[in-house]
């Protein structure tokens, strides 16, 4: 698939980030990190930037390609909780299911823009979560009739 062109844009490349899986309705991404020389910190763990490097983009891109060119969907912060160090090689599912789009899709309709929160979970080989990050992604309604929603 061609989403996996993204493995040679430089911020993943340059971290060791991996898209490892797509599936073909593009509500789920498997993603993971192997630690190299390169990625790890001064105490031979992986680099915290590499860590929210991971999950930066991917909600985003759920979002834009089952919302449609209808709404504008970009990320606005995040927040970052280490838990355990993250050693070897770490993996991130970011997923959504097509009731939840539709259910974005709904809310929008109504009330026109929204932040979104969205727990990301990356864990190591034995399942273990090592690092969560909270990512909040803004999502608007392009055409959206504001002035019928003061009235």
């Amino acid at each position: 698939m061609k989403m996996k062109l993204i493995n040679w844009w430089p911020p993943m490349l340059g971290t060791g980030i991996s898209l490892r899986y797509i599936d073909e309705k593009l509500l789920k991404f498997v993603v993971k990190l192997k630690l190299t020389w390169y990625n790890r910190n001064l105490v031979g763990i992986h680099y915290g930037g590499s860590l929210y490097s991971m999950c930066d983009p991917w909600y985003m891109f759920i979002l834009m390609a089952n919302l449609g060119k209808g709404y504008v969907v970009m990320d606005k912060s995040a927040n970052i909780r280490y838990l355990l160090p993250g050693r070897g090689t770490l993996k991130c599912i970011f997923e959504l299911t097509e009731e939840r789009i539709q259910e974005i899709k709904t809310e929008l309709d109504t009330i026109g823009k929204k932040d979104y929160t969205f727990l990301c979970e990356i864990k190591n080989a034995e399942g273990e979560v090592v690092t969560e990050v909270d990512k909040i992604v803004y999502v608007r309604k392009k055409d959206f009739d504001w002035e019928k929603f003061n009235k």
